[in-house]
């Protein structure tokens, strides 16, 4: 009630001074007095309304200053004063939350798309952009089905049916594969979040090759294994060279799978995040003599096989490790060269890096399928390698002993004239030897 009568004191005043000059004097000057009090009362507010008025129609009521009033108006202004800066405070802690919120999930590895009720795009994170191949400033407000056509999305998107992921090939982003996943939230609304599952897809296609590459390459022994055993478990006698003939084989395929068994042990080990390289000077030259022994035996007088060491230089790494890796190579070109052929071993010292290759005059490679040569149990030619006693893991072995010594392999071929493997060791794994 105090604001009502503070409100209404000027009227209240007007009055009694309007009745105390009718009293004094009479009711003409009394109703001028009054009238001409009224009427700049009137003026006085309309043109305080005319004023809000005009702040009012400004789009930004933020930037524009609010009228300066007097009297009741005053008071008014103050208080649209005081709700325009919380309101602008209000607004503006929206605004950083909205922008953290945005680079959030601009920062996600998942995408994120955010649908209508009736899919539309209402916004998306770069993530998205890059695994849907849309754009946020062209797309917007576009329907999802228009720019992701694929008949098992639109399916997807149709049934309804959230509850598991939709595996999707990327047409437009060859190679691609993303996982999307469907969540209802807010009245009507979705988030499409999207995920890169590419890798994932090609580790689950290498595992199952691998379960399917070993099955085969241990049916064979088994099967000839078996089917002897078979045999030999008759009541029928056998004759004494059938018998011999029949140990030999069985014991040939018993070393392949011990050779097998030994390699995928080595993979094993090499593939093991926590087994850390154990670091120790080994003397390369000392090492490739040993190997070079090896490599004679293997060839057993078939091949001419040479030993050329430009450099006394150790390299620090597994002797262990380095041994297998080297010894792959060699037995490789020992088994790809034709009798007669020729296989060079060398190491040295070249731009301040360790290289060790082999070079062999052997049957060559087609260019096609040199990137593949370190995938596990590939094979360019699979019946000449299971031929020569190989496993299909040699050069698997090597990729990942390189890899674990910082070192990189380089691999030239032509067809009909024989393959130069190089092995790059960095600078900082040479240790230098006064010679």
């Amino acid at each position: 009630m105090s604001d009502i009568w503070q409100r209404s004191f000027n009227i209240i005043l007007v009055i009694l001074m309007t009745i105390v000059l009718w009293m004094i004097s009479s009711a003409v000057p009394a109703l001028i007095f009054s009238s001409g009090t009224l009427l700049w009362m009137v003026f006085h507010h309309v043109r305080h309304v005319v004023a809000l008025e005009r702040w009012l129609q400004v789009s930004d009521h933020t930037s524009a200053s609010i009228p300066a009033g007097s009297g009741a108006w005053d008071d008014v202004f103050a208080h649209l004063a005081r709700y325009v800066r919380q309101h602008s405070q209000n607004q503006e802690q929206l605004s950083l939350a909205l922008e953290r919120m945005r680079r959030i999930t601009s920062a996600m590895p998942d995408g994120i798309v955010i649908l209508d009720e009736t899919d539309r795009i209402e916004w998306c994170n770069p993530v998205a952009e890059l695994h849907l191949g849309i754009s946020l400033s062209l797309d917007a407000g576009q329907q999802i089905t228009y720019l992701v056509r694929q008949i098992p999305f639109v399916e997807y998107l149709a049934a309804r049916k959230y509850s598991k992921p939709l595996i999707l090939k990327q047409a437009r982003q060859q190679g691609i594969i993303v996982s999307l996943q469907l969540v209802p939230y807010g009245f009507k609304q979705k988030l499409l979040i999207s995920r890169d599952i590419t890798r994932f897809e090609k580790v689950e296609t290498m595992r199952r090759d691998f379960i399917a590459n070993v099955s085969h390459e241990l049916r064979t022994p088994l099967t000839v294994i078996g089917g002897f055993l078979e045999t030999l478990s008759a009541d029928e006698p056998i004759n004494a060279d059938f018998n011999k003939r029949a140990l030999a084989l069985m014991t040939e395929q018993t070393t392949r799978m011990q050779r097998l068994v030994e390699d995928l042990l080595v993979l094993s080990r090499l593939e093991n995040e926590q087994n850390k390289v154990n670091d120790k000077p080994v003397d390369v030259a000392s090492l490739l003599r040993g190997t070079l022994q090896d490599a004679e035996s293997l060839s057993a007088g078939r091949h001419q096989v040479k030993l050329n060491i430009a450099t006394q230089d150790q390299l620090l790494g597994s002797e262990e490790e380095l041994r297998s890796a080297f010894g792959n190579l060699i037995s490789n070109a020992i088994r790809y060269t034709p009798d007669g052929g020729e296989i060079s071993i060398h190491w040295e010292k070249k731009e301040g890096q360790g290289l060790f290759f082999v070079q062999d005059s052997g049957i060559g490679i087609e260019p096609e399928h040199i990137p593949r040569l370190t995938e596990r149990f590939y094979r360019v030619d699979s019946s000449r390698s299971r031929e020569t006693g190989g496993t299909g893991l040699g050069l698997a072995i090597v990729k990942h002993v390189l890899s674990r010594h910082e070192a990189r392999l380089e691999i030239t071929s032509q067809v009909g004239k024989g393959s130069r493997f190089n092995i790059w060791f960095p600078a900082r794994r040479l240790i230098s030897v006064d010679q």
